[in-house]
């Protein structure tokens, strides 16, 4: 095979060392060694991103305790680990690809938000809803649901709503929803981030919800979702990979949101 120029000879080398058969192996084939190691190194990549982009959205829902500074210092280690990678990605691999079309989405969201920063404002009382007034309702939330929306439908019915039904809307169309929809973990939505409240820990408090394994539940959820290591909660991390695999996984958004309840009832059972 002959391998493109910019690959270093000691590279070239190096495959023919641990493939001893490189010379009858078809092109295609080593190309596919090639992917496959430059997709171990992507994976690491995504997650951090994945990091970044949920600690963008609760500034965007209204978060105060989330700097974009700090973020966007994240961001440009981030983006040279990325680049080192991507000089070794020789083939061009379909990973590599994906990756750099979402880190330029999420360097374009930073740009948009730099300087919108404001100072930490005191969060707006949270007024006490009637759980009889939430009954058979829709509740819409946004499409790919992870963490905070997860929890959050879980809560809705299991302790507010045990007939609620939920759909996935865009973002941009929360302001046009027909009446009587109510909108969670959403920007300008019903039930969403607040101060330095997750859209969870908001709902239990709106609702006067008591239970204790509802706030050890909701320590895991702020670490999970905020990124802030408020709590420092050790289950966080294990439920993180946990979630991404259903995330992964699902068929579609609905199927996501309801595995990631029945991992709520179970973390819920097991903390009770």
């Amino acid at each position: 095979m002959d391998f493109p120029c910019d690959i270093p000879s000691s590279t070239v080398e190096n495959l023919k060392a641990n493939y001893i058969k490189v010379d009858t192996m078809k092109d295609e084939n080593i190309i596919s060694l090639f992917n496959h190691q430059r997709s171990q190194d992507y994976t690491t990549i995504q997650k951090a991103l994945e990091d970044i982009e949920r600690r963008l959205s609760s500034i965007q829902k209204g978060t105060k305790t989330q700097s974009i500074k700090n973020i966007s210092e994240q961001f440009s280690k981030l983006l040279k680990d990325f680049d080192g990678i991507k000089k070794i990605d020789f083939f061009l691999s379909k990973e590599g690809r994906t990756l750099d079309q979402k880190i330029r989405s999420v360097k374009t969201e930073i740009n948009n938000l730099s300087g919108t920063e404001t100072k930490k404002q005191s969060p707006k009382e949270i007024t006490t809803k009637a759980i009889d007034d939430y009954q058979g309702k829709v509740w819409v939330t946004r499409r790919k649901p992870f963490v905070d929306r997860m929890v959050s439908a879980w809560l809705i019915r299991k302790f507010i709503d045990k007939k609620a039904s939920f759909n996935f809307i865009d973002e941009k169309d929360v302001q046009t929803l027909n009446k009587g929809l109510i909108a969670f973990d959403v920007r300008a939505g019903g039930f969403t981030h607040l101060g330095d409240l997750c859209t969870f820990e908001v709902l239990i408090k709106s609702f006067g919800l008591k239970d204790k394994v509802l706030k050890k539940m909701a320590e895991i959820v702020h670490d999970l979702d905020m990124k802030d290591e408020k709590y420092n909660a050790p289950e966080a991390k294990g439920l993180e990979d946990i979630l991404s695999g259903i995330r992964k996984t699902a068929k579609n958004d609905t199927e996501a949101l309801e595995k990631g309840m029945s991992v709520f009832e179970m973390l819920y059972v097991s903390k009770s």
